[in-house]
């Protein structure tokens, strides 16, 4: 399948869990789709974008080792992307990784989740956070970021400062979340 014919087929999916799983699985059988997928996420102008972005993040949430080959093209891009619909799957990517880094189970994300990665990871969720992005890519990056933290000293404490500043300008979805994780940066 050609770029041009998976564009066209992007044009099928919808917000449905039906339409983005029934085109995450024809990536997962067909990973030579993946980069093709990715060109169309990078396409950030184009509102097509956003259909790769809700088919990549189903793909990562069947199977998150399936993006592997492609995490220096996904992490060194994924900055460019600004359409919402498009923002918040590569938010969720981004957790996805991270959860998977770690977990307490064995992932190959661990092996492969390098230094360069995990940084590019963390200035894209700081943009979310700092940036005016709806609720759902800030929820996944102030946990991404929560995560990161653990290895890298200086993270939480200028994750609590954009907390506690923006706390009361935010939703209530914000605050619940940014009060669970302010209270485990404090533990």
């Amino acid at each position: 399948m050609t770029t041009e014919h998976l564009y066209n087929e992007l044009n099928y999916v919808n917000h449905s869990r039906e339409k983005r799983l029934k085109y995450a699985n024809l990536v997962i059988d067909n990973p030579n789709l993946i980069p093709k997928l990715l060109d169309i996420l990078f396409m950030v102008d184009d509102k097509v974008s956003c259909r790769a972005a809700w088919v990549l993040e189903f793909m990562c949430g069947e199977q998150l080792e399936a993006i592997i080959p492609h995490l220096d093209a996904f992490t060194k891009n994924m900055h460019k992307v600004h359409l919402d619909p498009a923002v918040r799957p590569v938010a969720k990517i981004c957790e996805y990784l991270t959860k998977a880094y770690y977990s307490k189970h064995e992932t190959k994300i661990k092996a492969v989740l390098t230094p360069e990665y995990k940084e590019r990871i963390i200035e894209v969720c700081f943009d979310y956070m700092i940036n005016d992005e709806k609720i759902a890519p800030k929820a996944y990056a102030m946990n991404t970021l929560f995560l990161l933290g653990t290895d890298y000293d200086w993270i939480h404490p200028e994750l609590a400062l954009i907390l506690e500043r923006d706390f009361q300008m935010q939703s209530s979805g914000f605050k619940a979340r940014a009060r669970h994780i302010l209270k485990k940066i404090k533990n």
